[in-house]
């Protein structure tokens, strides 16, 4: 009877043997284990093999000489022919073959090298990749500032352990960043002054590009997660984003068709949480009509792209990063990332995100149809930079906005209001209002709302009264808040 019909994850069908095979042998016991028949053609067809008694002595010698492991080499017969069959268990420890690693992954056998060999010997290990020391790392190297930061997210939510009268080495503790006075790689990817100082690359790159060979400019992002995380969100919709607004009972909300800032967010979560950090960097291509981003660090072997858009477990390349993360609420540690941005895009009426296995990590496409500049009766479609000043308001606009401004505030519109607009409404709800709080409410950057304000003082659209701690914010009534 034949064993199988076709090859899979863990068959392999070889009409005669040749040294060559061992490769195959290496891979299986580095992977999922497997069997390697000699004597079958690739349908699985059993077509002989000569001097099998011969070579089903041999290759036991042969895989335990080049090795120094065992496997099982059964003499079988069928339909008075005679092949060989190899039973290769999974193994704990990394196999090497002359030197080099090898690794079956689905029906395809590969060497390790690089970051994937070196992901591959820490799993090996019992490791991952940010709990290893890192011996070159002291407390000089976290940034206060991004624990501050960190912990104002984790406040939103109730995962974080109860931190407070806590030193900075005592909540690394906390987030099991820390092991014997000294700090994991996790660290200093979480907090760290200047990761690439450590390890290459910790950074992410935007381009703006008009096609794939072509772009007008870039932006490079680097700095620990909570840098990286909340800068290039702020200089992706600042800088890189058209977003479309209408002008409509005198406000300019956002057109239905932009990308959801939900989508944006999870896809740099998601990156900067799984990606390979001895790797390239974290790459953004936006184009006039995608986004795509693309990071290091292939899926498990249990998961293909395809799987993504369906439930899935959490696999976490990263699980301290990844558990820190959760803590802070900025993740869920459910595998529902990309749930998420599925859902963002459909209900901007967006085409479906594609999620693609690419160049050793993956790649993910959000994509936005093009629509033309429409004008109404009352209402004018048009396309602004989030962050950039386009004057096109209606007679109707200039002159009914700061009424109907304050109607809209209180109906809920905030959200599609330009980002002066939603600072001012924070602020008429509390004129004593941090700008760590706004940055929170608004999901924005700390640094970007600082911009922001600086720039709307110098409008003279609001003024501070008092110290920063203490005092409250003005608005003043002049034509820049119309």
């Amino acid at each position: 009877m034949m064993e199988m019909s076709l090859e899979s994850q863990n068959i392999e069908y070889k009409k005669s043997w040749h040294d060559e095979y061992l490769k195959w042998v290496c891979g299986f016991a580095n992977g999922q284990g497997g069997k390697i028949y000699i004597g079958k053609d690739d349908d699985g067809v059993t077509v002989g093999v000569e001097d099998a008694k011969r070579l089903s002595e041999d290759i036991p010698n042969k895989i335990r000489n080049h090795m120094g492991i065992s496997c099982e080499v059964n003499l079988k017969e069928e339909n008075g022919l005679s092949y060989i069959e190899i039973v290769v268990k999974p193994y704990g420890v990394a196999i090497s073959y002359r030197g080099s690693y090898y690794y079956r992954s689905g029906s395809v056998k590969s060497e390790l090298t690089g970051a994937a060999l070196n992901d591959f010997l820490l799993k090996k290990s019992g490791l991952t990749w940010d709990e290893v020391i890192e011996e070159r790392a002291s407390m000089a190297d976290i940034d206060h500032d991004s624990i501050v930061r960190y912990l104002q997210f984790a406040s939103l939510g109730d995962r974080l352990p109860n931190v407070a009268g806590l030193d900075d080495y005592q909540i690394l503790e906390k987030l099991r960043l820390v092991e014997g006075g000294k700090l994991k790689r996790g660290a200093i990817i979480m907090f760290g002054k200047d990761p690439n100082r450590f390890y290459p690359n910790v950074q992410l790159k935007i381009g703006r590009f008009i096609n794939d060979s072509e772009f007008r400019y870039q932006e490079v992002i680097e700095g620990n997660l909570i840098k990286i995380f909340e800068d290039s969100l702020e200089i992706l919709e600042y800088k890189f984003i058209i977003r479309e607004v209408e002008i409509k009972d005198y406000f300019r909300v956002q057109k239905k068709g932009n990308y959801p800032r939900e989508a944006l967010r999870e896809m740099v979560l998601n990156a900067l949480v799984h990606r390979n950090y001895m790797g390239p960097m974290i790459q953004m291509r936006v184009y006039d009509d995608k986004i795509t981003l693309w990071n290091l660090g292939q899926l498990p072997d249990s998961l293909t792209a395809e799987g993504l858009t369906q439930f899935h477990a959490s696999y976490p390349r990263n699980p301290l990063i990844a558990g820190a993360c959760f803590k802070a609420t900025l993740i869920d540690s459910w595998g529902s990332g990309i749930s998420k941005i599925m859902t963002a895009c459909k209900n901007e009426g967006l085409p479906e995100p594609r999620f693609e296995a690419f160049g050793g990590g993956v790649l993910v496409t959000l994509f936005r149809p093009m629509d033309e500049v429409e004008d109404g009766d009352n209402t004018q479609k048009h396309v602004e930079n989030d962050g950039i000043e386009t004057p096109q308001k209606t007679d109707l606009e200039e002159s009914g906005l700061k009424s109907g401004l304050e109607n809209g505030l209180k109906s809920g519109l905030k959200s599609g209001l330009k980002i002066e607009f939603q600072i001012i409404a924070l602020m008429e709800e509390d004129s004593q209002i941090t700008m760590d709080e706004i940055a929170l409410k608004l999901q924005r950057a700390r640094s970007g709302i600082a911009k922001h304000l600086k720039a709307m003082q110098q409008k003279n659209m609001i003024r501070r009264i008092g110290p920063n701690k203490g005092g409250h914010w003005e608005i003043i009534e002049n034509e820049n808040n119309k």
